[in-house]
């Protein structure tokens, strides 16, 4: 199955759990908040660990691949340091796990506080549904106008960081309109940033393999998926650190700086990572015409 349309499933699934999200949480907590989010946090979690366990039983080995050497982490590591389109890429996904879960952590606090009323969280997520679909689809033609997945998702990255600093202007109780287009434009941009991010990594293997000539797509794929899950966490613990730092308490009318903080972390912050991460992956140079002439050398046995 094509990435993208791996990706549009993915959007459609996380746009439907935003939606269900907050009706669930004010049905599970009528008596106390902390009871509804724990619920749903329950929920969510039984769901997913029961899908992952389907998967596994229903996932079949159907290639018999030859028993290879094991290869040491020392040696796998500095095949990776090797190879610079990976490095590219795992630095942009450590930026972009950042960035997204520092913002999907702040997101509730922002309509609650902010803006003052957490029920605007599900007319928000009902309306980047579909501009998070067609973004994800649109990586193809972009990756077609530059030949390069890097360059692809550097332009993606670009426009969602511009469309996350013009957001910052508008407030969805001031300004409704021009709220919700730049929140679908700003989903838009980055659903397609999002498509090309993991449409990068398979190219990096052979790459890797030809510069190398070692082959360790599990490593990279383990170490990219770490990568994503270190910024997740940086992100969301400065957040945390930074509610607390200004004085947030839970369900209480909030001070200006703790105001300031979610509106920001809601916008310009986000806004200006994504301009870095454009930075970042505008260095990659591994573009389609070079790929392909890396994969034919491969065939041929002619590995560096």
């Amino acid at each position: 199955m094509r990435t993208w349309l791996i990706r549009i499933l993915k959007v459609i699934k996380q746009g439907i759990d935003h939606i269900i999200t907050v009706p669930l949480i004010t049905a599970f907590g009528k008596n106390s908040a902390k009871t509804g989010y724990l619920t749903v946090a329950i929920i969510y979690g039984c769901i997913f660990a029961a899908c992952h366990f389907f998967c596994f039983a229903k996932t079949k080995e159907i290639v018999q691949m030859p028993e290879k050497e094991k290869i040491s982490l020392k040696v796998q590591l500095k095949a990776a340091i090797q190879n610079r389109p990976y490095l590219l890429a795992l630095v942009g996904q450590i930026l972009f796990g950042f960035t997204l879960y520092g913002r999907n952590a702040d997101v509730l606090y922002y309509f609650t506080y902010v803006e003052g009323d957490a029920s605007y969280y599900t007319t928000y997520s009902m309306c980047i549904i579909i501009p998070s679909i067609i973004g994800a689809a649109c990586f193809q033609p972009v990756f077609k106008k530059t030949n390069n997945k890097g360059r692809a998702a550097s332009i993606f990255a670009l426009l969602t960081g511009c469309s996350m600093l013009i957001l910052y202007l508008f407030s969805v109780r001031e300004n409704p309109a021009a709220f919700y287009i730049f929140s679908g434009l700003t989903q838009f941009f980055f659903s397609g940033f999002n498509t090309a991010i993991y449409a990068v990594i398979p190219d990096c293997a052979e790459y890797g393999q030809w510069k190398t000539g070692l082959r360790n797509d599990g490593f990279q794929y383990a170490f990219i998926s770490l990568g994503n899950k270190v910024g997740m966490a940086i992100g969301t613990a400065l957040l945390a650190g930074m509610l607390g730092k200004f004085g947030y308490v839970a369900n209480q009318y909030q001070n200006d700086a703790v105001l300031a903080v979610m509106k920001h972390a809601f916008t310009t912050i986000p806004g200006m990572l994504w301009l870095v991460t454009a930075v970042v992956l505008f260095f990659y140079r591994l573009n389609r015409k070079y790929y392909n002439e890396i994969v034919e050398e491969l065939k041929h046995g002619k590995e560096v």
